[in-house]
């Protein structure tokens, strides 16, 4: 299963949050805030740069966060265009340029951290609170500086024309995904909102067409079961899938100006080489999932329905195509190679998120100045040459926590059970070691290794499993065939 956002309800108070506060200092992961950043972001809260800022706070924009978010990066107000030849988007995307002063402590900072990181009863964030989720966040009900970007659609959801500009934006809705989930599902929910339904779908069907792929991949969630805790299954609403074609429109809007220019950074993932497809084919067929030759991986994803056990565990096998992500830098005028995304299928950057990613902040600044015709600010072309080692080793760092978030709450949960017997489904077997792999548990919701049997092991049937090993302090669980 997915190892990310993996969240907690409830639990914060109980001796999993202590050893997740553990946890946080056996990383060595940044800690409080240097005074000076904090007198800066302080400062800079008080008096951004607002100059170049026109006025679009009649756009009544609305967010869609998890529950609790605070640090909203992306606000949207969706509307058919005037011509009647399809949609407007209109993306605002937090301004933390007009905080941040290049060079300065706060810069430092952030480049010293590079992303938030996320821990299921807390965070560690890019910048200072008082910006993060205070006056750089697009919070209801207030007025920030953001990145507008404006997309134009035809009637079949095709980008025809896309621009960014500096404005002052105003919040009117703070939603979640569950709450949009059941406004369009009742049809209770206004154009703006019911737009999403209809702008996700098109960009769904526009992802086929171009052969991109996205996973649905249920998460691992955090839940309170009486005074105690434990891991749910948690399948992503279609809501949240919407929601995220906007970002990646924008994403392939952002890319499609930095290539026009010639100088940018663009997030690339290699096309997958035929030997893991290949491997991906006999996991297909040893999990029963039906993939004629003639049919393309992509289109065979969609057909998964991610509430069947093979459909989950093929899905989980997936993931593997999509390793080799990574962040290049071009200022020469020429694309990298390789420039596209293979899960995108096209040319795509990362500028949604400049709150928790330290790139998105450059990928504006370089966006706003294209569309304006000029020369990329001098601060943000030094920076290019050494952002995709940065984002590496930040991206690096996020992965190691969300794997040891995962690794500890599972290790806690199980504590005190070895020997107990599990039903649980193969979703992986080594190939040099055909006896070892891991195995997803029913309940509680758990992924482990499994190794000590003498047979290979069933991808994607049943087992009846022992638990041989589960400790917190070595965040390890581990099972063996019963």
């Amino acid at each position: 299963m997915p190892r990310r956002h993996l969240r907690m309800t409830g639990a914060a108070d109980c001796s999993l949050g202590a050893a997740l506060r553990a946890l946080r200092t056996e990383l060595d992961l940044p800690g409080v805030f240097p005074p000076e950043v904090l007198a800066e972001a302080a400062e800079a809260a008080r008096a951004p740069d607002l100059s170049a800022h026109e006025d679009a706070t009649d756009l009544p924009f609305l967010t869609i966060d998890p529950p609790g978010s605070t640090d909203l990066d992306q606000a949207m107000h969706l509307e058919r265009r005037r011509d009647g030849r399809g949609y407007r988007v209109h993306y605002a995307i937090a301004d933390v340029a007009a905080f941040l002063r290049p060079g300065g402590a706060l810069d430092a900072e952030a480049h010293r951290r590079v992303t938030t990181l996320y821990f299921p009863d807390d965070r560690i964030p890019l910048h200072p609170p008082v910006l993060s989720e205070g006056a750089a966040s697009l919070l209801p009900g207030e007025t920030r500086p953001a990145a507008l970007w404006r997309i134009d659609l035809d009637g079949d959801g095709r980008a025809v024309r896309a621009d960014v500009t500096r404005a002052l934006v105003r919040s009117r809705a703070k939603l979640d995904y569950a709450g949009v989930q059941q406004q369009l599902d009742t049809g209770a929910a206004e154009e703006p909102l019911a737009l999403l339904r209809d702008i996700g779908r098109l960009r769904e069907e526009q992802e086929v067409a171009r052969g991109g792929i996205s996973l649905n991949v249920p998460e691992q969630e955090i839940v309170q079961q009486g005074g105690s805790y434990g891991l749910a299954y948690r399948a992503t609403l279609p809501a949240e899938g919407w929601n995220a074609q906007i970002s990646l429109l924008t994403g392939m809007a952002a890319a499609r100006l930095m290539a026009d220019t010639g100088t940018g950074i663009l997030r690339t993932l290699p096309i997958a080489p035929d030997g893991a497809v290949a491997r991906l084919r006999r996991s297909a067929h040893a999990l029963h999932v039906d993939w004629p030759h003639h049919v393309p991986y992509a289109e065979v994803v969609r057909s998964l329905d991610p509430t069947r056990s093979n459909h989950a565990a093929f899905l989980q096998e997936c993931t593997t195509l999509l390793r080799g992500a990574g962040y290049t830098a071009f200022d020469d005028g020429e694309l990298p190679d390789p420039a596209v995304h293979a899960a995108v299928a096209d040319l795509y950057t990362h500028c949604t998120a400049p709150l928790r990613r330290l790139v998105d902040r450059y990928a504006s600044e370089l966006c706003l100045a294209a569309t304006a015709g000029k020369e990329p600010p001098g601060w943000v072309r030094e920076a290019l040459p050494a952002l995709p080692k940065e984002m590496a080793e930040g991206t690096r760092r996020a992965g190691t926590v969300e794997r040891a978030c995962v690794d500890l709450v599972e290790a806690a949960l199980l504590e005190g059970r070895v020997g107990e017997l599990f039903d649980a489904y193969v979703v992986d077997v080594q190939e040099r070691d055909p006896a070892a792999g891991t195995v997803q548990l029913r309940d509680p919701a758990v992924v482990g290794r499994i190794e000590g049997g003498t047979a290979p092991l069933p991808l994607g049937e049943r087992l009846r499993v022992r638990l041989t090993r589960a400790g917190p302090a070595s965040r390890t669980v581990l099972f063996a065939p019963a």
